[in-house]
């Protein structure tokens, strides 16, 4: 197995829309009011949201300026607010610098300051986009799993388990149905069984 950096502390966890076939995109949710609301549950008991570049730059480009869209329902506002108002790291070695309120730009050591993260006090962490999820799994980072998988196939685009180097052993906690066809799946991460199973 790969070298497991869990400790005491805070909980890291994946909370992300994948499709059917395991693609994970934004394009894949269906984005209702039911969505929103569960994601913005999970903001509820987060001290902290962490992105790479692309998925930051993509939130960055609607949440901050959610409330001047015609179309957003009071629990797309809701998260929206929640969103907004937490504290976010980026971890970036490109990008110029992080607009967008309460943000943080780190352009080296995002493991060891991870690390740190999990260590301190406090509610607990989420993660999102696909190439630093992949790395703290690779790691041994995350604790939780929240799948929101969405009955919907696209036969393309990035899948969230690719380029992985060990198995990796879960045992379900909860599952949740949304009207939309949509099932949460909520997986903690299984230390014993993943040191018996090498």
């Amino acid at each position: 197995m790969g070298k497991d950096n869990r400790m005491a502390g805070r909980n890291i966890f994946l909370a992300i829309n994948v499709s059917l076939d395991g693609f994970a995109d934004h394009t894949v949710a269906i984005a209702d009011d039911e969505l929103h609301e569960f994601y913005g549950g999970l903001l509820d008991n987060t001290d902290i949201a962490l992105f790479g570049r692309i998925t930051y730059q993509m939130m960055e480009s609607y949440w901050p300026h959610a409330h001047r869209d015609p179309k957003a329902t009071k629990s797309v506002l809701g998260f929206a607010d929640k969103f907004n108002e937490i504290p976010k790291i980026v971890f970036s070695r490109t990008l110029q610098k992080a607009e967008w309120n309460n943000t943080r730009l780190i352009r080296d050591n995002m493991v060891e300051e991870v690390i740190r993260l999990k260590q301190q006090p406090g509610k607990n962490i989420m993660i999102g986009g696909i190439s630093i999820c992949q790395e703290f799994m690779r790691r041994g980072l995350i604790d939780e799993y929240r799948l929101v998988v969405h009955p919907v196939i696209v036969g393309k685009g990035r899948r969230l388990f690719d380029d992985l180097n060990d198995r990796i052993n879960l045992k379900l906690i909860d599952t949740r149905t949304f009207h939309s066809g949509a099932v949460v799946l909520h997986y903690m991460s299984d230390k014993e069984t993943g040191k018996e199973d090498r």
